[in-house]
């Protein structure tokens, strides 16, 4: 199994756990089945991880994996302090006397209830993005290319 697939898989298990999560506090199960999917998650990733191949760390794979890192976080601070602006701005709105005799409620967007969900989600997305970098620059600085003359 090469690298990124692993990376991948790590991403697609963090939107299973996300899922899982969600059901639970819908359908009001306990906490254990969450706690259970999220150490059961942590031994697949284990047991993943040893089956991965290509794990040679050189000059090269240390920069592309750093450049990876940078620009993930680069992309991820932006959209999670955006989002995060707008959900505290949402939950500052101090409502004020009508003007009208009719009561105006300002629109709401993204519900307080649902910040965490979107907080997790943001975390998987956090996983994508750092795996399409690194495809991204591996791709740009010949990491998959064999150097072998």
């Amino acid at each position: 199994m090469k690298k990124n697939s692993w990376y991948l898989i790590i991403g697609c298990i963090a939107l299973f756990l996300l899922a899982i999560f969600w059901y639970s506090v819908e359908t009001r199960l306990s906490p254990l089945v969450i706690e259970s999917a999220f150490v059961i998650s942590i031994g697949i990733i284990y047991l993943a991880r040893k089956k991965v191949t290509d794990l040679i760390e050189d000059e090269r794979s240390a920069k592309i994996t750093e450049m990876a890192t940078m620009r993930t976080f680069q992309v991820f601070w932006v959209v999670f302090c955006a989002i995060s602006i707008g959900a505290v701005m949402q939950i500052l709105y101090i409502p004020t006397f009508p003007k009208e005799h009719l009561p105006i409620r300002p629109p709401e967007i993204l519900p307080p209830r649902m910040m965490g969900y979107f907080q997790l989600g943001l975390l998987c997305m956090m996983i994508f993005l750092y795996v399409g970098f690194r495809i991204y620059y591996a791709r740009k600085y010949g990491d998959w290319e064999t150097d072998e003359e």
